[in-house]
């Protein structure tokens, strides 16, 4: 199974970023939410994102924060190493998908709950 940090996390049910990580879960993947929003979301606490929480093995980034808000954390997220960043509708970035890319990170512009149901994921 694939660690999938879900960045923009939420308590909200309504956020596509909640639903994400109840398929996740569904499908059986751990997940690490990270975000500002406190409280838990299927049995994990949402970590602070501005404390850029240490988190080991990641394979999948999954964004669920628009372009304008992702500059200040392109390090952080680079530096956790994941396998690929999945660029949700919306979270389009043509210069993170190129940074991502030059680390070796493949980026791709997807749905995660596409590619889980379609078994892509």
């Amino acid at each position: 199974m694939k660690k999938t940090v879900i960045v923009g996390a939420t308590t909200n049910p309504g956020r596509y970023a909640y639903i994400a990580a109840s398929m996740l879960s569904e499908y059986g993947h751990p997940i690490v939410p990270i975000g500002i929003k406190k409280g838990e979301v299927f049995g994990q606490s949402i970590l602070d994102i501005r404390s850029k929480p240490v988190i080991e093995e990641v394979d999948t980034i999954t964004l669920y924060i628009g372009p304008q808000h992702q500059p200040e954390w392109y390090d952080y997220l680079l530096s956790l190493k994941p396998k690929r960043i999945i660029f949700n509708p919306g979270t389009e970035n043509a210069d993170f998908e190129q940074m991502a890319e030059d680390n070796g990170v493949e980026a791709l512009e997807a749905c995660t709950l596409v590619m889980l149901r379609t078994h892509q994921f």
